[in-house]
């Protein structure tokens, strides 16, 4: 099997062996400057710790099944209106149950609030280095921190991306903490995620077949984490990728996607685009709400994000996305869900697995835990 290193010549026998991962990812993670300070240094090449196995990156020989498939769009105009929402619902629950995945227009966020979000990410990511470090960290206690890579002491190929991330896990934010670029439109764009948020939690729980009021009576989607994701133009695009395959730990994501796109699901093994749509929302069912598969046959796709090297002198020579997931992981609180759709019988030690699984630990009753994924740690 032939090697390929950041050079992009073939690996001449034990140069594998002699490779340090470990001290060139710690060289990367001191400069705390993520891969942007990669791309203003001037490389031409990808490090090698930023390479992902060929299976794990886009086939050129094919092309998404775009043609084959496409996403579901469902329009959120008149839900509160018994006919338009007795439709909606239904579409909903389709979409859920076929894809996991759809987007949403007419969902009532203004396009001021999306697109001065935007400007902010631009605005903080492309700002002096010496600006953004002081917000670099990788402690999980910090509500506010910027960093590249959450997973990146732990995997085995990390992603062409920056993040910073805004915990609402205890509610609202103090402006002052937030980094200057951010203090108006986090603020705004939260108050209308409120809102939407309210009216999903009752559309979801009607798509399950549940009361209105179900998801919001048992703190569903109560905390969020607000993760802004950054893809830097990529001189190898073709070697590495903006977000790795996974799924979300959570009950729902909520996902705001600029006009360069990039973002694929993977539905009945094919990967399929998800074309941008104008100040669409994209919705992605997580894990938490799969876990009613058996009964109400929600689905949880796997995702990625792609970067087009083709693409990257448009839109400032960069990705964007905003995404917004909603957690419910008190264990009190999980276990009613799962009563409903397993009944009491192995519900404690399922309850107990998947929270093995996924966050490596089980948590106290009291104490609602931190989310954790190794895409965006949210």
């Amino acid at each position: 099997m032939d090697l390929t290193s950041s050079v992009g010549n073939k690996l001449v026998p034990g140069d594998e062996l002699s490779y340090d991962r470990a001290k060139e990812v710690k060289e990367f993670d001191e400069t705390k400057a993520g891969v942007k300070g990669l791309v203003d240094s001037g490389v031409t090449k990808v490090p090698r710790f930023l390479i992902h196995p060929p299976e794990s990156l886009p086939n050129p020989m094919l092309s998404p099944a775009t043609t084959l498939f496409h996403v579901p769009e469902i329009d959120l105009q008149g839900f509160e209106q018994s006919c338009q929402r007795m439709e909606i619902v239904d579409q909903i629950r389709k979409a859920s149950e076929t894809w996991g995945f759809f987007q949403m227009i007419n969902h009532g966020v203004p396009v001021s609030a999306m697109d001065k979000m935007f400007e902010s990410v631009q605005q903080f990511h492309e700002q002096p280095k010496e600006e953004k470090i002081k917000w670099y960290s990788r402690d999980l206690k910090q509500p506010v921190k910027y960093y590249s890579n959450m997973d990146l002491l732990v995997s085995k190929a990390a992603s062409w991306k920056d993040s910073i991330s805004f915990d609402f896990k205890y509610g609202p934010l103090n402006l002052e903490a937030l980094p200057l670029a951010f203090r108006e439109s986090v603020s705004e764009y939260w108050k209308h995620m409120i809102e939407l948020t309210k009216a999903l939690k009752e559309l979801l729980s009607e798509a399950l077949g549940l009361s209105t009021d179900y998801l919001a009576n048992i703190e569903c989607m109560k905390s969020a984490l607000f993760v802004c994701h950054y893809y830097p133009a990529c001189p190898e695009s073709d070697l590495t990728l903006g977000t790795k395959k996974h799924s979300d730990p959570s009950s729902i994501t909520i996902l705001l996607q600029d006009n360069i796109g990039g973002l694929q699901v993977l539905h009945q093994d094919h990967w399929v685009d998800v074309p941008p749509v104008h100040r669409a929302l994209v919705v992605n069912i997580g894990d938490l709400l799969q876990i009613g598969i058996q009964k109400v046959r929600l689905r949880m796709l796997s995702f990625r994000q792609i970067i087009d090297s083709q693409q990257k002198c448009k839109d400032a020579f960069m990705f964007r996305q905003l995404m917004l997931q909603y957690t419910h992981l008190m264990r009190r609180k999980l276990y009613k869900l799962l009563q409903i759709f397993l009944g009491n019988s192995l519900s404690s030690r399922l309850l107990e697995l998947l929270l093995f699984l996924r966050c490596k630990e089980v948590p106290d009753q009291k104490q609602e835990r931190r989310n954790c994924t190794s895409r965006n740690y949210s």
